[in-house]
């Protein structure tokens, strides 16, 4: 029994520091938490049960105040979760309602393209789909941002066509490499430097469509900042000036320490945002 309630103790102490946990998600937090309620449950009916004898052992009179106290630090941190709950929905829900808007605006500019061919964005950071990764050039998957087989080389070969000033090749090069190593650590770079090739080639949607492609495929990945700037820049060339200055101001919101965020009040003083 005195077990019991030095563990229930111990994850009340804990618990809140694991909010911050990069390896520990919400609902494993809420899970826990009602882990602990239902134990903490099963004392106090086990202690009421075993009389004044059992509650002498446990520790006197004190032991109920203290489990007392558990509970209400347990519904305390309940309730904190589903707030966080709320607010990560939210935040998702806007992201995705916004990437989505931007999907219909960019579809609109390209040549040939259904607005209402466009369906809903998928959820901002949800869950990749379970299906495996297509087989690379050498053989082997590129998975978990591990370097596949010819990854690098590939790579290298349509930087090299870019650099050379064929950018409609290299965009096109670019494009087979995301679809052929998805997910790898250099997918990112690959889907903003298309949309480099592409703005360079002259094709103004296009390179708005590669950079929202890339934000929208990796919202926090090392690109994304990058991908964000360059497709507000873009809509502005465009004459999205509202839409433009929205998509920059994200930029520092959602990256204030990266290089881009430095970049953006420029941007917006050359489209006169206000």
């Amino acid at each position: 029994m005195r077990r019991v309630m030095l563990g229930t103790a111990l994850v009340l102490a804990l618990a809140a520091p694991a909010f911050a946990a990069d390896k520990q998600t919400l609902a494993d937090i809420r899970a826990e938490l009602a882990q602990v309620s239902a134990q903490l449950q099963d004392l106090r009916s086990e202690l009421v049960a075993s009389g004044a004898s059992g509650l002498q052992a446990a520790g006197g009179a004190s032991a109920l105040q203290r489990m007392d106290t558990m509970e209400a630090e347990l519904t305390r941190l309940t309730a904190m979760t589903e707030q966080l709950k709320d607010r990560v929905d939210k935040v998702v829900k806007d992201g995705t309602n916004r990437v989505g808007d931007l999907e219909f605006r960019v579809c609109e500019l390209e040549e040939g393209c259904d607005p209402a061919s466009v369906g809903q964005a998928q959820p901002l950071g949800g869950a990749a789909p379970a299906a495996a990764a297509p087989v690379a050039s050498g053989g082997a998957a590129a998975s978990g941002g591990s370097m596949a087989m010819n990854e690098q080389a590939d790579f290298d070969r349509a930087k090299g066509v870019l650099d050379q000033g064929d950018f409609r090749a290299a965009a096109d090069l670019f494009k087979t490499f995301a679809e052929t190593y998805p997910g790898g650590p250099l997918t990112g770079d690959a889907g903003y430097l298309r949309g480099e090739a592409l703005m360079k080639a002259g094709d103004v949607p296009g390179a708005a469509r590669a950079w929202l492609d890339g934000f929208s495929a990796e919202p926090e990945g090392k690109r994304a900042a990058d991908d964000l700037l360059e497709l507000g820049k873009a809509l502005g060339t465009l004459g999205q000036k509202t839409e433009a200055c929205a998509t920059l101001a994200e930029v520092p919101a959602r990256f204030p320490a990266s290089e881009a965020a430095g970049k953006v009040a420029a941007a917006q003083a050359s489209l006169g945002c206000p």
